[in-house]
């Protein structure tokens, strides 16, 4: 069948995973156009690999043809030297482009593929099921919805290509425009070991749709989040910042919504736990050469008085050998100010024996904190501006109750619940519009 001819021939964008769909679908044509075949079998193997076309659907959201869906998102997903050059300029004419124009109408073949002599053959109706696929509508959180608008409208841009030249120019301007691959389409992503002691980047599906103006209060905090942000993004220079202050005050809620904020100009985000700094180098030496800006993110950064890890962090920020490329930031909270753990025992260098410069050694933990060019603390809100967060989320949230009843029932609510904290403010409005819903 032609669509393996196709495939073959394929050069930059050739290199395709074997157990792929494509390449799977691709050998069980050919299969077929020997015409020597067990009529069930080969049934069943188109079967298999459509039923991994479905999950895959169901995994991104994929709607309406999804064979159109799948080659799409095919070509977003594809790095290659070609792809990754278009995220950072647009490509002059040349033996390249040449390559890359014949690659594409061959895509375009595939793309715009007649199954229909396949399905007579084989007397099933299967492919055309998948022309017009009508996927139940989902919570936004439970699959990835940021990749299925790409792909979706990628898939209708390539549908009203009239050539190779055409389909070229819809590829190349969305690589120029939102990038290939994972870091691509993908706003953030947490770092996962894998079974060869290295690392992979996974994306972060279900993040949060939150906004700074979700946070209330906090506007000189928020303000200097802003600034160092719009610098950073935009290519100026740019420091690393600390969060620091009491629990549930919106420090982790201001970085994720700098991810909603920023991800359309290029920001994409890294989060990183205090076990994985060792890979830090990792990290930075994978992304420092793509056409974006990284936030590595650290939430909740302490350090116990025996834990060494912090020594990673300090010579990645400054003091290493490698200078930290312009495209990485370092981002953390703690409710730390100083991120170490200290005791009376810390001042004092006769009280510590197994190290007699201890004082020495407390300061070099300290100075880990002087290595974030700037920190912003995030206080536990005074009782009026705690009324004030519950009254506007309340509002916010649709709750009508009378303002001062309110305001009572929110003390008693944060006298039992942790405290002053936007967080506290917020699970007693979770709390309240619970019961309206149960009345």
């Amino acid at each position: 069948m032609k669509m393996n001819r196709e495939i073959s021939e394929l050069f930059m964008y050739g290199s395709l995973d074997e157990d792929s769909i494509l390449s799977r679908l691709g050998e069980i044509f050919e299969v077929i156009g020997t015409g020597d075949y067990n009529r069930e079998k080969v049934i069943r193997d188109i079967k298999v690999q459509l039923k991994r076309l479905l999950v895959l659907a169901t995994d991104y959201g994929f709607d309406n043809d999804l064979w159109h869906n799948y080659i799409a998102f095919f070509l977003m997903m594809s790095e290659n030297p070609f792809s990754l050059v278009c995220e950072k300029s647009m490509i002059k004419e040349g033996t390249v482009t040449t390559i890359v124009k014949n690659d594409f109408s061959r895509i375009r073949n595939i793309f715009f593929y007649d199954f229909s002599d396949v399905e007579d053959k084989l007397r099933v109706n299967c492919f055309s099921i998948l022309k017009d696929y009508h996927a139940v509508k989902k919570n936004k959180k439970i699959y990835n919805w940021n990749v299925s608008e790409k792909v979706r409208a990628l898939s209708k841009q390539l549908e009203q290509t009239e050539d190779a030249d055409s389909f070229y120019t819809v590829v190349t301007g969305f690589y120029h425009d939102f990038g290939v691959g994972s870091f691509g389409l993908n706003k953030a992503f947490r770092i996962e070991e894998n079974d060869f002691g290295d690392i992979d980047f996974t994306a972060i599906n279900n993040l949060d749709v939150v906004t700074l103006d979700d946070l209330v209060g906090y506007e000189l905090q928020k303000q200097k989040l802003i600034e160092n942000t719009e610098a950073f993004v935009n290519g100026s220079r740019a420091n690393n910042v600390l969060l620091f202050g009491d629990s549930g005050t919106g420090k982790s809620t201001s970085i994720k919504a700098l991810i909603n904020r920023y991800y359309d100009r290029g920001l994409r985000m890294v989060e990183i736990y205090k076990h994985q700094f060792k890979y830090l180098s990792r990290i930075i030496s994978t992304v420092k050469n793509r056409n974006y800006k990284f936030i590595i993110y650290m939430d909740d950064l302490s350090f116990e008085e025996n834990e060494i890890e912090y020594k990673y962090l300090k010579a990645v920020i400054e003091g290493g050998l490698e200078t930290r490329p312009d495209n990485v930031l370092i981002y953390a909270t703690s409710n730390r100010r100083h991120l170490i753990k200290e005791t009376w025992n810390d001042k004092d260098d006769h009280t510590n024996q197994d190290d007699i410069h201890h004082s020495d050694t407390v300061e070099e933990k300290l100075s880990l904190v002087d290595r974030f060019g700037i920190t912003i603390g995030y206080m536990k809100p005074m009782p009026k501006e705690f009324e004030n967060i519950v009254v506007t989320l309340a509002r916010r949230a649709g709750i009508d109750m009378d303002e001062e009843e309110l305001k009572k029932e929110a003390v008693r609510w944060e006298m039992a619940h942790g405290g002053l904290s936007g967080r506290t403010a917020q699970q007693f409005i979770t709390h309240l519009a619970a019961l309206r819903e149960l009345t």
